[in-house]
């Protein structure tokens, strides 16, 4: 009897004593997740960030969704930047199953905070890494990210406004307007302006950059709709249904640091293709 409760204890100190190197270990490993990309921005010493210049609604949270695929090189400087934005948020990463070191990378991330990391099975594409992230927001308002440095987190600040304050339902960030597009090629500008232009025509929008990542939407207009292009069909598809949905729209602009296919960039020809395919499926849809 003596023997069994010795037995008992022993086997009741080890789980104990498992849980408590299990509680260490993850609290380890969130103080190193914080303190890595608080250096990666430290070392950014011309990353200012400007305030943010409007008030937030109580117990406001923005969700930003970022669909992430073999960005490796770039996956932690774009973190660190979108975490030192002066918003109070949850950031969900979707790896659409990456098949160089990034989930070695968010593994060594995972525990911080504010990040909510997803990894998926296999791959499918932007707009259903996008619609995983989307159905896991819980913010008010969910902007898109990309993984990549083209587009900059500080132009997410301004994007909000017109929606924290009840002036619209959706915010466009163009590269086309003030800022313009640093780097873009002239076949990507004007491949972006004849998709652009034929999005408009169907759905009666007046848009300049139909095919920028950065879309701002209230929560309850991103999630009111299905998203089922698995690609870059995502942004067509997401257009023509805000426009049949009646949704304010605007757009704002922002900056841009384009960068070529030999340093990541995926989009090609097929996606175009496929993007005029999809505004006329989703723009003539009744």
């Amino acid at each position: 009897m003596t023997t069994t409760t010795k037995e008992s204890l022993t086997s009741q100190d080890s789980v104990g004593s498992s849980d408590n190197l299990s509680d260490i270990r993850t609290s380890n490993q969130i103080e190193h997740s914080l303190d890595e990309l608080e250096q990666l921005l430290a070392a950014e010493a011309d990353y200012d960030v400007p305030a943010l210049g409007y008030e937030l609604p109580a117990g406001f949270k923005l969700s930003v969704v970022i669909p992430v695929y073999n960005e490796e090189g770039t996956i932690r400087q774009i973190l660190s930047r979108v975490l030192a934005q002066p918003l109070p948020m949850e950031i969900i990463i979707v790896d659409d199953h990456s098949t160089d070191m990034t989930r070695d990378v968010l593994r060594q991330l995972e525990g911080h905070p504010q990040l909510k990391i997803i990894y998926k099975p296999q791959n499918e594409g932007k707009g259903a890494a996008l619609r995983t992230g989307f159905e896991h927001a819980t913010g008010d308002i969910v902007a898109v990210q990309d993984a990549d440095l083209e587009y900059d987190p500080r132009d997410i600040i301004p994007l909000l406004k017109p929606i924290v304050e009840n002036e619209t339902d959706v915010v466009y960030g163009s590269r086309y307007l003030a800022k313009g597009a640093k780097n873009s090629s002239l076949v990507h500008r004007l491949g972006n302006g004849a998709l652009t232009a034929a999005s408009n025509f169907l759905t009666g929008m007046k848009l300049t950059d139909m095919e920028t990542c950065y879309k701002v939407f209230r929560r309850d207009v991103i999630q009111d709709f299905d998203i089922t292009q698995n690609r870059f069909g995502f942004e067509p598809e997401v257009t023509a249904k805000l426009a049949r949905g009646g949704y304010r729209v605007t757009e704002l602009p922002i900056g841009y640091d384009a960068r070529d296919f030999d340093e990541g960039k995926k989009i090609g020809i097929r996606d175009g293709i496929n993007a005029l395919w999809c505004i006329a499926r989703y723009g003539w849809a009744d």
